[in-house]
């Protein structure tokens, strides 16, 4: 298991971990541990929304619409326009 050293906490941080801590009767290293794997969890359920977004987005780049036919978006600005 890897060891991580981290320098210049500032004290307030410290201490509301150190709270927070008490509270869920763990050590400071085990809500530090729980506070880091939250947050990469959360980065990364974002990461992957917006992955699919993107995806949707390229999607819809690449749709041609038959000759003669107009986009919907164009009718419904005109709509809004008025």
């Amino acid at each position: 298991m890897a060891t991580l050293h981290v320098r210049n906490v500032p004290d307030k941080l410290y201490k509301r971990i150190q709270k927070l801590a008490e509270a869920e009767n763990r050590s400071v290293t085990a809500e530090v541990i729980r506070l880091l794997s939250q947050g990469v969890q959360a980065r990364e359920a974002r990461r992957g929304v917006a992955d699919v977004i993107d995806r949707i987005r390229r999607r819809a780049q690449k749709v041609e619409l038959p000759r003669g036919w107009t986009d919907s978006t164009e009718l419904i600005r005109e709509d809004r326009s008025r």
